[in-house]
């Protein structure tokens, strides 16, 4: 059983062989249409020519005649054309940020995101579907090879290793950057804090226009989500360097939270108003029971 190895700051292995065995039964889903490019493993919500029937319907001129139902027709006197099911493939974006600000937690907010990524995109490669991984913002830049099929599986966990934390890119600018140079349909995951000074909002906007089925998971740590403070502080912000003096008080905390309820509230307002699937995850909740159980409530996975 092939096993990720632990990065250099000693994180946990990307996928574990028990991981591994439970993701074997998952499959992909999406919300849209898509026509693939190759034939896969997965059964298409578009009619087409396969072997499986799906349903009826009237005869339009020009449809092609070799799909008519001809004992209908003797039955009913009224031409129908069968359609079938089509199995096709899928391709499947996974955008990891790596900004400095995810270099924080743990394990870390970007190695939890290297191992959402691992998972899903696993489950794209057993059942063979087109899985890219890109970095936005972080040190690797060159445009991410397109993985198919389970032997994919170890240039996958090498990809994702080699994604470290860099240059600190405007969110926007990294996916305007993913939009010009992949124009296809599919299902998108971005995996980020959101944390970037410019907003999140002209950012996610660049996605809409794609065409694709988004899924933005929102990864925060528990010194994020909860922090355990006192006292006199010095803030240094990781990405530009800017400091803040403070004073930890529990009106200053009970600010903080509303803040961040606030924040939260506004991310899952805007991508749900859009059509795009808004999930806020801790590193503290297991990467399983995030696969197997909240995306499976969100539709991503079955």
């Amino acid at each position: 059983m092939l096993r990720a190895m632990p990065d250099s700051r000693n994180q946990p292995e990307l996928l574990s062989p028990e991981l591994l065995a439970r993701l074997e039964r998952l499959e992909l889903v999406t919300r849209k249409i898509f026509r693939g490019r190759l034939k896969g493993e997965r059964r298409s919500r578009r009619q087409g020519q396969s072997v499986e029937f799906a349903d009826f319907r009237n005869y339009v001129p020009g449809d092609d005649l070799r799909f008519m139902d001809w004992n209908l027709y003797a039955r009913l006197d009224k031409l129908f054309l069968k359609l079938f099911r089509e199995e096709e493939d899928l391709h499947f974006f996974v955008l990891l940020d790596a900004s400095t600000s995810m270099d924080f937690g743990d394990p870390t907010k970007l190695h939890y995101a290297k191992q959402l990524a691992a998972a899903l995109g696993f489950i794209g490669l057993v059942r063979a579907d087109r899985v890219q991984l890109e970095t936005l913002g972080g040190s690797r830049r060159a445009r991410a090879p397109v993985l198919r099929g389970r032997r994919s599986l170890r240039q996958m966990l090498e990809c994702l290793a080699d994604m470290q934390p860099g240059a600190n890119v405007p969110l926007a600018e990294s996916l305007r950057h993913f939009a010009l140079r992949n124009s296809g349909k599919g299902i998108l995951v971005l995996l980020t804090d959101l944390l970037d000074k410019r907003g999140y909002e002209q950012a996610l906007r660049v996605l809409l226009a794609q065409r694709m089925d988004v899924y933005v998971i929102h990864i925060l740590s528990p010194e994020e989500l909860e922090p355990d403070l006192k006292g006199d502080l010095r803030l240094v912000d990781c990405e530009d360097g800017e400091v803040t003096d403070i004073t930890v008080s529990r009106p200053l905390l009970d600010r903080y939270q509303k803040t961040l309820a606030a924040f939260v509230a506004g991310a899952r307002d805007f991508c749900t108003r859009r059509g795009m699937v808004y999930m806020l995850v801790s590193t503290a909740v297991p990467v399983e029971d995030v696969v197997t159980r909240y995306l499976r409530q969100r539709g991503l996975v079955r």
